[in-house]
């Protein structure tokens, strides 16, 4: 490089009066590698230029040749990529960014720093080199900033060196050698004489010198003097400061004790502090109040303000129990001997109270049933609410017992569902009994069969013809078994309207009682066990014993706890508990329900409507409830007798038997339909349940429409048409009446049939009252049928004038008349007179014979045109004949 160097500065820079400083072997980053130099110079003449050259190789020859310049003061940005990497690239930013790459890292760097110095010594112009070394760049020294710029002078490696030796003449020395040049005009022609007279001239300087040192003797010995006295004082003053240095040095050492004491008078006062700090801590939230612990000990559990005052005395004790101890508290004597007391009163008290509440809970059980007697006249169920109030009192007792003593929590739960299953079991069964006997007799055939005596609920009848049914009482004196009949062959028909309102209040009434008394019990519970959040937590009711020590209620869980079911949330332990409470609700709705399906099983339908509208009620208060999920199952089995209920119906038409030897009417399914659309559409009144109903009517009408047309095709006595049209019409006459709108197409499917077998049996019952003019004509159309020309008809000999005339006269109107009435006779004994259509049946006749007549009168006038026959009675006529004969009978 150095060679390389040499030559580009001989070939290309010195013919140029340049000097080349910096140099860097570099091709385009990116491109197929041509390499060439970079060449940092700086111009010989004044004022100094600074400038970039490309340089390159020419391809002819071995020659260099400049290709490209660049004035450093364009350069604005150096970018050598990376500061902490060796990385040869670089980018110099012109007029536009150029991308290089070196031949090696050390290249690169030597030109980035030629390039900062030249930057730094002639243009100070601000360049920003990024990714640069700071070692790269150094600051000039200070003597050379201050240099002018266009007088100061900057090389790369050995130039700067050589720069540096050389030293331009200030004005002052230009201006003493150019007078001593002018004294000595000799000195340009004759630089020896010059010489030798500038060496005479130095050497008189160097005798005054030494004569002028030699007369200063007397004032150096004099200086000698002064610095002997001088150095005497300092040796005093030396003296003095060491004397005050060992004072010092005492002082010193005293001040450091001090420092020390003050140091530590310091860290006891903070230790002291933070001591303070701890033990207010500790008698703050470790320390229970006397008459604290005298309410836990021996408080009152009955009174109003014994109760406020354990359960302010619980909450100290909790908030005592559950303060979060600092590190190493633990290890304190004091805080375990708090922490054994703390633990003694809440087993001292959970035990009290533990005691107390199974006290109470047995004590209102008595007050309770004391009172059971005043309900068993009346269809009502006692209320608790004193035994809820009184309870409510020890809810935040409650809560603290859940909370610190879980075993003995569970176990007054467990107590008080016992107690109050037993409870509810007595109340439920005796409302129950009340209600079966009332239900019971709220029909005359059960009271004239069962025999009910007073008002004791006692219920007798022929063992023979019942079926036996346990109403259990409330105690000894009530129970005992009776027997009810079996009323599962009783039609609705048998039951009169106001018995099934009765029966409809009764079970209103059970429900009404039942509802607020699940949903108060529900509450309570709620509220007394405290179970409104939703947390993980096993039921008391799985739980099994806790274990006695002699200390208290233990807290170690028995291995038994391993078979304990765990539950999703508190609710679910609500439930099983009211499922406990209430176990015998759902057993006894059941057996009410089957009762009241044997007496009449139309009472399903108002068990239905009244059982939806309870859970409908129940549901919207809280779907997961007890009650909605007890009212749910049962309305499950409603819903199955009411079902069972239709399919009775259906079957009972479909074993419907008609007599043979009397004519059929209105058959009686078609009758319970009715009645039963009636019963229906009265009970389903804006019922949340009204598709069950639809539905049922589906069946029911298609079960009707079926058996009708198998009953009129068995029919021997009375005609198939007369039995569909009777009994079509009258399903007609009872849907159109009740307008349900979802048996509109069934209503006018039974017009349709009613309308067909009308029409039917008035053609079949008319037959062909002229039956010899009808064979007649029937001739004459079949030989118009084969060709022969309407007015053709009369030249045939079978059905020429003469004979049509002879066939007239044997239809005279008496003989019509005669033959009507006959008719109307036969019609009379067909139809029944429930329906009363007997008019509309010999209306159509009439029309139907007009018709007939009709057709003869026009066969006449077509096929015997100008003979001037005609029939031997008129349309008047038949008319009279019709009138007279309706009203003869």
């Amino acid at each position: 490089m150095t060679a390389i160097k040499h030559a580009l500065q001989r070939d290309i820079f010195t013919p140029n009066d340049e000097r080349l400083l910096g140099i860097v072997n570099v091709c385009k980053a990116g491109k197929k590698k041509k390499n060439c130099f970079l060449c940092a110079t700086v111009s010989t003449e004044r004022p100094v230029q600074v400038k970039v050259v490309k340089v390159k190789k020419s391809d002819k020859g071995d020659f260099y040749k400049r290709q490209q310049t660049w004035e450093l003061r364009d350069l604005t940005e150096v970018d050598a990529k990376d500061a902490n990497k060796e990385n040869p690239e670089f980018d110099l930013h012109f007029e536009k960014v150029y991308r290089w790459l070196a031949s090696s890292t050390a290249e690169k760097n030597s030109f980035i720093s030629c390039i900062w110095k030249l930057n730094q010594r002639y243009l100070r112009k601000k360049v920003e080199f990024v990714n640069v070394s700071s070692q790269l760049l150094e600051e000039l020294p200070k003597a050379e900033e201050s240099v002018p710029s266009g007088e100061s002078q900057s090389v790369a490696g050995g130039d700067e060196d050589a720069l540096d030796d050389y030293q331009e003449l200030s004005t002052r020395e230009e201006q003493d050698i150019e007078g001593m040049m002018e004294v000595c005009e000799y000195a340009i022609s004759n630089a020896e004489a010059f010489a030798e007279q500038l060496s005479k001239e130095l050497q008189v300087l160097d005798g005054a010198n030494i004569q002028s040192i030699m007369a200063s003797e007397k004032q150096v010995n004099i200086l000698m003097q002064l610095l002997d006295e001088a150095l005497g004082e300092v040796d005093t003053i030396e003296g003095k400061l060491s004397s005050y240095e060992e004072m010092l040095q005492s002082v010193k050492d005293q001040m450091d004790q001090i420092s020390q004491s003050n140091r530590l008078i310091q860290i006891s006062n903070t230790n002291n502090g933070k001591l303070l700090d701890e033990i207010q801590f500790l008698v703050n939230y470790m320390d229970l109040s006397k008459g604290h612990i005298r309410a836990l000990q021996d408080g009152d559990l009955t009174s109003p303000k014994g109760i406020e005052a354990c359960i302010n005395a619980s909450e100290a004790l909790l908030q005592c129990m559950n303060v979060a101890l600092r590190p190493g508290h633990d290890k304190l004597s004091a805080v375990k001997q708090q922490q054994l007391l703390f633990a003694d009163l809440r087993d001292t008290f959970a035990r009290r109270l533990t005691n107390h509440l199974n006290n109470v809970f047995v004590h209102q059980g008595h007050d309770q049933s004391s009172t059971l007697s005043q309900h068993t006249a009346e269809l009502t169920l006692p209320k608790h609410n004193p035994l809820h109030r009184d309870l409510l009192r020890y809810a935040k007792l409650m809560e603290w017992l859940k909370n610190t003593h879980r075993e003995k929590y569970e176990g007054l739960s467990r107590t008080y569902v016992d107690y109050m299953s037993r409870l509810y079991e007595r109340e439920i069964k005796d409302f129950f009994e009340i209600a079966k006997i009332k239900m019971a007799g709220t029909t005359k055939e059960a009271k004239g069969k069962f025999g009910l005596h007073g008002s004791s609920g006692k219920l007798t009848g022929s063992t023979s013809s019942l079926n036996k049914l346990t109403v259990q009482g409330s105690n000894s004196r009530r129970s005992q078994s009776s027997s009810l009949l079996d009323m599962g062959n009783m039609s609705a028909s048998d039951l009169d309207v106001a018995d099934r309102t009765k029966f409809d209040k009764i079970f209103e009434q059970v429900l009404s009682e039942l509802e607020p008394l699940c949903l108060a019990e529900q509450d309570f519970i709620s509220k007394f066990f405290k179970l409104q959040q939703h947390l993980t937590v096993t039921p008391p009711l799985a739980q099994p014993e806790a274990e006695e020590t002699d200390g208290g209620m233990s807290s170690r869980v028995p291995p038994q706890a391993e078979h304990r079911h765990s539950f999703s949330s508190e609710k679910d332990l609500v439930r099983l508990m009211m499922n406990k409470i209430f176990q015998s609700i759902e057993t006894e709705l059941n057996s009410l329900i089957a009762l009241g399906d044997k007496i009449d099983s139309f009472n399903s339908l108002y068990m239905l409507v009244k059982m939806s509208h309870h859970v409908w009620t129940a549901e919207n208060v809280d779907p997961a409830s007890y009650l909605s999920t007890t009212l749910g199952n049962v309305l499950v089995t409603v819903k199955r007798n009411f079902d069972k209920c239709i399919s009775g119906q259906i079957r009972q038409m479909e074993e419907e038997k008609i007599s043979k030897k009397s004519k059929v009417g209105i058959l009686p399914f078609v009758t319970r339909f009715e009645e039963f659309a009636e019963l229906a559409e009265t009970i389903f009144r804006n019922a949340e349940r009204r598709g069950d109903l639809d539905k049922a009517y589906v069946k029911l009408i298609r079960a009707v429409f079926m058996n009708v047309e198998k009953v009129a095709n068995e029919s021997q006595k009375t005609p198939r048409d007369v039995v569909m049209m009777e009994n079509f019409h009258h399903i007609f006459s009872t849907l159109s009446r009740l307008k349900i709108s979802c048996l509109d197409t069934e209503r006018r499917e039974a017009k349709h049939k009613y309308t067909d077998h009308l029409q039917s049996y008035v053609i079949n019952s008319l037959g062909q009252p002229l039956e010899k003019l009808n064979h007649f004509f029937e001739g004459v159309e079949a030989r118009v049928a084969q060709g022969v020309r309407e007015e053709e008809v009369s030249y045939q000999l079978a059905f020429n004038k003469q004979e049509l005339r002879k066939v007239i006269k044997e239809y005279p109107g008496k003989e019509v008349k005669k033959g009507l009435d006959n008719l109307y006779k036969k019609v009379d004994k067909h139809l029944c007179e429930e329906e009363s259509l007997l008019q509309v049946v010999w209306h159509s006749m009439q029309d139907e014979f007009i018709r007939q007549y009709k057709h003869f009168e026009d066969l006449i006038g077509r096929c015997y045109p100008g003979s001037g026959i005609t029939m031997e009675f008129t349309i008047q006529d038949m008319l009279e004949y019709f009138s007279s004969i309706a009203q003869s009978h």
